[in-house]
């Protein structure tokens, strides 16, 4: 088994001023959910992965052994489905993508792997709702690892 090599990236936050609801609620939630996961025990490795094959990856980090790729997906209201519907088969391609260019910038090594996904529910007046979906879908076809 190989070593791990590992990006490591700055995550400081903390002279960032605290950006406000204005439409776009990614920008609200982007350092909650990478903070949610540190709490949870994920070391977060590098953050908006882009492959040279297209493929995306929100955060990429490790929960212990494995190798995480991590979907943030945001919604204001559970109106129209949980935030974790709108990872559709094109968006899991697409994750997949980033996720196999990850591993060959590392070499393909034999590691474990997994996509999660993290649910933000921002409602009116409250605070955030985060979720980790763990292992919320697997390698699809046609992909093979």
């Amino acid at each position: 088994m190989r070593t791990w090599k590992f990006f490591a990236v700055s995550t400081r936050t903390a002279s960032r001023p605290r950006p406000e609801i204005n439409g776009n609620t990614k920008v609200l939630s982007r350092p909650k959910p990478c903070r949610f996961l540190r709490k949870n025990g994920y070391r977060i490795l590098y953050r908006n992965f882009r492959g040279r094959t297209g493929g995306e990856i929100d955060v990429v980090c490790r929960d212990r052994d494995t190798l995480v790729f991590v979907e943030v997906k945001t919604r204001t209201r559970e109106d129209f489905g949980r935030p974790v519907e709108a990872v559709n088969r094109e968006k899991r391609q697409r994750i997949a993508r980033g996720g196999l260019a990850w591993l060959r910038l590392l070499g393909d090594p034999d590691i474990l792997f997994r996509f999660d996904v993290v649910e933000v529910i921002i409602a009116d007046g409250a605070e955030p709702r985060l979720e980790i979906l763990r292992n919320a879908f697997s390698l699809p076809e046609p992909y093979i690892y």
